[in-house]
């Protein structure tokens, strides 16, 4: 390995549109740096490392967040305050609509709308607080509840930090991007989402350290809590395709069945039907919100009319619905996997989870607000790029006013066109769809990954690595002449 690949990168150098907003504060690091070009960089030796401050500005961002979301905290919900403050969190609401207030145990006294770990999540927290509020009336049990949910889930994204920096060791300050995320500003305790994107998180990390089952438990736990770190599994299978390695894949996703079925049995053995609840609510669930779906139905046509024929058509017709979704993120699943096969070098496991991830949400009839959150550390690992992020999460920011505009809507009081809204959907669509382009670009010219100018190559292959070089054996010196 070459001493310029073992530097840490320095995005003032690397990334040019890094580079043109450090003119406001003196350029880009020059060449004689102190410590520029040693590991570590020219934080090195001091407290302030690039990884501690990483850590830092994701407790910041977390905090922030507990500011925004404040004016909720109290429960006390009137004249859609949740909307017109953009407050509004599943974790407040839910307490109180899964019966937790009451002291009911998720999936045994009443079914829940989430997979079997965030519901046990969910009753972790929030039965001892109702606990805690039949031996003290005067305590706020919705507060608590979100409070206690806040800072747990608050840890796990910064657990996810610091694993996402062991796994970006030269590169800490690719993590950036997750840590000042503007989604983690908006949504990091809208749900319980954080949850499953640490378990993501640890089981790709797992994987870079060449432990294929820690891995597929890991993600196991992770699809327990939501369904999409499950799908990270077909990212991994497609790579060992590729590599002509299944063992690892193979014990990984056995792993991940297995740790899933546990998971899941004592509650099916249980209470079945209470646990279906989550397929069910899934399967009959009309179009939501901001999907490709919605934008269809919804599309302005000039005239005051709204929605395309085939859209509106299909939004009426949910089984066929259904169909066309799961037959379009399959065919989606299976052009990645062709790529993969078809690239002319391997590529990163980052990449092609990020791919997998997105097709589900560009095509599923589902996009809730919060799921932008499983993209975030995905991208970090796929295209660390700050132009193309920034845009993205630009989007996700016009998209979450418009959306909130949209349920103060709902409620009879208009605040804007619908085709503002349908506006936003299509533009959080569509740089979603960008950066699923740049990522494929790149993974058709591996020349322009800038993470492959800093590592050899994919520093999260794990099992799948390619093997170092042997190298050549020195040459057998000649025999000397034997004399007569």
């Amino acid at each position: 390995m070459s001493l310029r690949r073992a530097v840490v990168d320095l995005p003032g150098r690397s990334d040019s549109f890094v580079r043109g907003l450090s003119e406001a504060i003196g350029g880009p690091p020059g060449t004689h740096t102190a410590g520029a070009d040693t590991p570590g960089g020219p934080w090195r030796g001091r407290f302030w490392t690039a990884a501690r401050v990483v850590l830092a500005l994701a407790c910041l961002t977390l905090v922030l967040h507990w500011v925004q979301k404040s004016p909720c905290m109290d429960g006390a919900w009137t004249d859609n305050i949740q909307y017109k403050r953009y407050c509004y969190t599943d974790v407040l609401a839910l307490y109180f609509a899964e019966g937790l207030n009451e002291g009911k145990v998720p999936y045994l006294d009443h079914p829940v709308e989430y997979p079997v770990l965030t519901g046990a999540f969910m009753g972790l927290l929030g039965l001892p607080v109702h606990a805690a509020a039949a031996a003290d009336p005067t305590l706020n049990q919705g507060m608590t509840f979100y409070h206690l949910n806040a800072f747990v889930l608050g840890a796990l994204a910064v657990a996810a930090v610091g694993l996402l920096l062991a796994m970006r060791r030269r590169r800490p300050w690719d993590v950036a991007l997750f840590a000042l995320a503007p989604a983690m500003f908006i949504s990091a305790t809208v749900n319980w989402d954080l949850l499953s994107i640490f378990f993501a998180v640890a089981g790709l990390f797992a994987w870079s350290r060449s432990r294929p089952v820690v891995a597929g438990v890991l993600l196991g736990l992770g699809t327990a809590a939501k369904l999409w770190p499950g799908f990270l599994l077909l990212a991994i299978i497609f790579l060992a395709l590729r590599a002509r390695r299944l063992a690892p894949a193979a014990l990984a996703t056995g792993a991940g069945v297995l740790t899933w079925a546990a998971v899941n049995a004592p509650v099916m053995v249980a209470n079945l039907e209470n646990w279906s609840r989550f397929l069910v609510l899934n399967r009959e669930r009309q179009v939501d919100w901001g999907t490709l779906w919605y934008i269809g139905d919804h599309f302005p046509r000039g005239g005051g009319r709204y929605g395309l024929p085939v859209f509106q058509a299909l939004a009426q017709d949910i089984p066929r619905l259904n169909l066309v979704t799961y037959v379009l993120i399959g065919l989606a699943w299976v052009g990645i996997g062709v790529l993969v096969l078809r690239a002319p070098r391997a590529p990163r496991l980052g990449q092609v989870a990020f791919l997998v991830v997105a097709a589900f949400l560009i095509f599923n009839k589902v996009w809730s607000q919060q799921f932008v959150l499983w993209l975030v550390p995905l991208v970090v690992l796929a295209r660390p790029r700050w132009w193309a992020f920034l845009a993205w999460q630009a989007a996700e920011v016009c998209y979450f006013a418009a959306f909130y505009g949209e349920l103060m809507g709902a409620g009879g009081r208009p605040v804007f066109p619908e085709g503002v809204f349908v506006l936003a959907s299509a533009l959080r669509l569509g740089t979603v769809v960008l950066l699923c382009c740049l990522i494929i670009r790149e993974i058709r010219r591996p020349e322009r990954d800038v993470v492959r100018h800093t590592y050899d190559d994919d520093p999260d292959a794990g099992p799948l690595a390619a093997p170092p070089p042997t190298p050549a054996a020195p040459p057998v010196p000649a025999a000397a002449p034997v004399s007569a």
